[in-house]
């Protein structure tokens, strides 16, 4: 074998091994995050109506201040966008907590997981800040956290956890994750308890009920008969998050 075949043979070695290292990676981290899953049993949905938002904020500014969201965040985002008259509206944007998500696949850490229950986590233990997840989401719904400190005091990481992590580190990438630290307690997302409107809800899709903060609840199968839909479900992301349409101006 010739120096220069030798030298493509190693690298090919060399790569294929590297890449059963990964493999074994995310496979292992498939497996903690069976074992630590509090999700079982549960498949939770939201539900937002475009006709009762009204753009106020209330919801991003609740969501910062239950998470200690790093300035210049937002994990819910509203867009002002304009029907095909020319009228604006508000459109509140959660992470679509995907089915088929595209940060999942291309995390080389498996730092990013989905639990059972459908909500995507960022484990901040594993992360290493590629940024990759941010690039392949869709939705713009990802954030890297550009301040504070680069490791927790061995007191902060005995209480850390990616389904409530209010203690953030710089160099990681951070986003909403639907409050599943409440979820055990039968309490809603801080954004769903606290919109005025009543215009979020959220519910299990096992159980085909959504509640908003006023009690409301609904039967997801009838808003999806009755036309509600996920944005950008055409690229196959298979979105959690479901929007009621807005009716036509009379």
């Amino acid at each position: 074998m010739g120096r220069r075949r030798f030298v493509q043979f190693s690298m090919t070695a060399a790569a294929g091994a590297a890449s059963a290292a990964f493999v074994g990676r995310v496979t292992m981290r498939a497996i903690e995050t069976l074992n630590m899953d509090s999700g079982a049993d549960r498949d939770w949905v939201m539900v937002i109506d475009l006709n009762r938002c009204d753009g106020c904020g209330d919801c991003v500014q609740a969501c910062q201040q239950l998470h200690n969201v790093p300035e210049g965040q937002e994990w819910i985002k509203i867009y002002e966008m304009v029907d095909k008259e020319g009228n604006t509206y508000s459109f509140p944007r959660p992470c679509m907590q995907c089915d088929n998500p595209p940060c999942v696949f291309v995390c080389p850490v498996g730092a990013t997981y989905a639990r059972s229950d459908g909500v995507v986590l960022i484990d901040q233990n594993i992360c290493i800040g590629c940024r990759y997840c941010m690039a392949a989401c869709p939705y713009a719904a990802r954030y890297f956290n550009w301040s504070g400190r680069p490791e927790l005091t061995p007191s902060e990481q005995a209480v850390y956890s990616p389904e409530n992590p209010v203690l953030h580190r710089r160099g990681m990438v951070e986003k909403c994750m639907f409050c599943v630290h409440r979820t055990p307690d039968g309490r809603l997302p801080e954004c769903v308890a606290t919109c005025p409107k009543g215009a979020m809800y959220f519910g299990d899709r096992r159980e085909d009920a959504v509640t908003n903060a006023a009690g409301e609840t609904l039967l997801l199968s009838s808003l999806l008969r009755e036309g509600a839909f996920r944005w950008k479900e055409e690229l196959g992301t298979e979105p959690r998050v479901y929007y009621i349409p807005r009716r036509e101006s009379a």
